[in-house]
């Protein structure tokens, strides 16, 4: 994925607005270009940083905004999106004559949300049928009806089950059930012993300690329940994998039987919760992580219930409390944005408004949002570009002269076979079996979790639908998904400043040109390279060939642990490895693609650059970015992604081209010597 995480009906039929409307709705939508001297600093060496030289005018006239806790090209871009889908949610919520299902959904929904006064009003009362469901609990087979019906509503209380593509055999769904149950964002965070993570526990139980309160407890009690929700959460979290251990495929694929699992968990009744979420007839799932249920296991049996229905208020609580009245709502916001990633305020009701509608109805907003931004032009171009950059791939798989024939031979055929997603999806999903009613916020989200959580299991035993999209089309990112072997560019991110149609190739093969090159990598990053063309699990490379593999990228590991984010906290190299080899491989096929689109035109310097400067200035801002102090913190430990800036330098380090570009003196710190060079594709 490209960042922190991109025919049903033909394009015209899609895109029904005529084009010069289309390109009335855009203009309503700030325009910023894919390149742009007036953010640059020019007064930096850009040998000696070329980040802060293309960026350094977009730092300072950027600073952070009260309610982000970082700003940067795509955060600002997301943030100019979200206003314009409010502007289609806003007309939504109006009604009227000839609105259409899709409409009046996303518009009721959007109504439920905005209607402040009404949330304020019904305070906690919403949670009651959860609390009181929470209250009856007895026995393990209360425990498993509850956690049935909570799971469907939204949370992973305890665990998180699902579905997903069977990782030995793509054609199919398989359920998952998984490690989760924990409420700081990783299990790291309950177990480092700086001073830093401390403050942060002890924050985290003044916080839980509140929700307590909030929810009617005295201060004395609410304070003896944060602490057992800490021990339990804390024990949760002992059994669960590491990030960089859940990097390897194979380490989270473990299909048993419903009765191997038993055997692994006896305490819990999984036949009930099976039944209870629909799936009495179930035989096999993936059990992605058996460590974590055997400690769930001991803990079900140590732990006596009344402390386990402790837990579960919490989890309810904590789940519900972005959709609650204020005083939920700002206590989450205090911790979990205030105190752990930094920012200052609250964001404005309608940003969060905006992004629920997206989440829970993404593909009926998406409907109306491309009608209204996504030209059949823009479709084309981008396809093109996506169609160059893996001619560029096919190119240099073939050139490599550490990978084998017989390997090649492998790689060229995922290649081939990688589908393009590009714009919307070609088959709108059906939301007619959900409810949505004005005036219901929490109920709103609660049953869009519950038809989600169904459609999920619907798919089980059931064949792949290789047309479906994980990501919603105004999402400004992209991602390549290893089990369906796609790449994903939503319309949301085929938008300026990323794709640029005003502006000269030059920059947006920079941009988003990288992008592409970025998602395409990962097929061949060190989790990718592991499934093959129709997305198994399955070891298609030689042994010598896998060893090659793992040396190169080793060396992007080794350079990327160097960098320091903050005080004496030094980038993983181990957790960022794809992101860190997709940025390296999209800027190097970009390049070549760019190159030969361009081979026999003659192009000529814009504002000062030349074609390939200009290349080199749009792919770098696109990470222009300002950070909190506390998000470079949590995101050592839980961003796959390097922090922006080393995401600009170090790839550009270890293309001589750039130093050729810019005319760089051997010794620079954004030159390497030939033999220091990072290159895996």
């Amino acid at each position: 994925m490209r960042l922190a995480g991109i025919a049903f009906l033909s394009l015209l039929c899609v895109v029904s607005v005529s084009a010069q409307t289309a390109t009335e709705k855009q203009a309503a939508m700030p325009y910023r270009p894919s390149l742009d001297v007036s953010i640059m600093d020019k007064s930096v060496d850009p040998c000696a940083d070329f980040y802060t030289y293309s960026c350094g005018g977009w730092l300072k006239q950027n600073p952070i905004p009260s309610d982000q806790a970082s700003w940067g090209v795509f955060s600002k871009a997301f943030d100019e999106n979200l206003a314009f889908l409010r502007s289609l949610l806003e007309e939504a919520a109006k009604g009227g004559a000839g609105q259409d299902a899709s409409e009046k959904k996303i518009g009721d929904y959007y109504s439920a949300c905005m209607d402040e006064a009404a949330v304020e009003k019904a305070g906690a009362a919403p949670l009651k049928a959860g609390l009181d469901r929470i209250a009856r609990i007895k026995s393990q087979n209360d425990l498993a009806d509850a956690l049935a019906q909570l799971h469907a509503q939204g949370s992973d209380m305890i665990f998180d089950f699902d579905s997903a593509q069977d990782a030995k055999d793509a054609t199919q769904f398989i359920a998952r059930a998984d490690q989760g149950g924990i409420g700081l964002p990783d299990r790291d965070f309950y177990f480092q012993t700086d001073a830093k993570s401390a403050e942060t526990r002890s924050n985290y139980l003044a916080h839980v300690t509140k929700m307590f309160e909030l929810l009617g407890d005295s201060p004395d009690a609410a304070g003896k329940e944060a602490q057992t929700v800490m021990a339990i959460e804390t024990a949760l979290a002992k059994s669960s994998q590491t990030r960089v251990e859940r990097r390897d495929p194979y380490a989270i694929y473990h299909k048993m039987t419903t009765a191997e699992l038993e055997k692994l968990s006896p305490s819990f009744p999984w036949q009930r919760y099976f039944s209870g979420v629909g799936m009495k007839d179930l035989k096999s799932l993936n059990v992605a992580s058996p460590d974590f249920f055997k400690g769930m296991d001991a803990q079900l049996k140590s732990v006596p219930m009344s402390e386990w229905k402790t837990y579960l208020r919490w989890q309810l609580a904590h789940h519900a409390a972005p959709y609650l009245s204020s005083a939920f709502v700002n206590e989450n916001f205090n911790f979990f944005r205030k105190q752990l990633y930094g920012a200052k305020e609250l964001a404005p009701r309608w940003k969060r408004c905006t992004n629920y509608v997206d989440r829970d109805l993404g593909e009926a907003l998406g409907k109306v949002y491309v009608s209204r931004v996504f030209t059949p032009d823009t479709k084309e171009r981008t396809t093109k570009m996506v169609r160059e950059i893996e001619d560029a791939m096919g190119r240099d798989v073939e050139s490599l002269s550490w990978m084998s024939d017989a390997t090649k031979k492998q790689a060229l055929v995922k290649l081939h076979a990688v589908a393009n997603k590009i714009g919307y999806p070609d088959k709108w999903r059906d939301y007619s079996s959900l409810t949505i009613q004005r005036g219901d916020m929490l109920g709103n989200f609660e049953r869009s979790a519950v038809f989600e959580f169904n459609r999920q299991l619907a798919r089980v035993g059931k064949p792949i639908d290789r047309g479906e999209w994980g990501m919603t089309p105004p999402t400004v990112n992209a991602e390549y998904n290893p089990s369906m072997n796609d790449i994903n560019f939503p319309a949301g991110i085929l938008q300026p400043p990323f794709f640029d149609p005003k502006l000269d190739d030059a920059p947006n093969y920079g941009d988003i040109g990288s992008t592409v090159g970025h998602e395409l990598t990962h097929g061949f990053d060190d989790e990718g390279r592991q499934y093959d063309e129709k997305g198994n699990l399955r070891d298609w490379w030689t042994p010598e060939d896998a060893k090659q593999f793992q040396e190169k990228a080793k060396c992007v590991s080794d350079q990327m642990s160097s960098y320091t984010i903050v005080d004496n906290i030094k980038i993983n190299g181990k957790l960022t490895l794809g992101e860190d080899v997709a940025d390296l491989g999209g800027n190097v096929l970009a390049w070549a693609a760019w190159k030969d689109a361009n081979k026999d035109k003659k192009l000529v310097p814009i504002d000062g650059f030349t074609p390939e400067q200009r290349w080199f200035i749009g792919n770098a801002q696109q990470w222009c970015t300002n950070e909190r102090e506390e998000l470079l913190r949590v995101s050592a430990v839980t961003d796959p992604h390097s922090p922006p800036k080393y995401r600009a330098n170090a790839p550009l380090t270890n293309m001589p081209e750039f130093g050729e570009v810019f005319s760089c003196k051997a010794g620079s710190a954004m030159v390497k010597e030939k033999k220091d060079i990072c290159r895996v594709w």
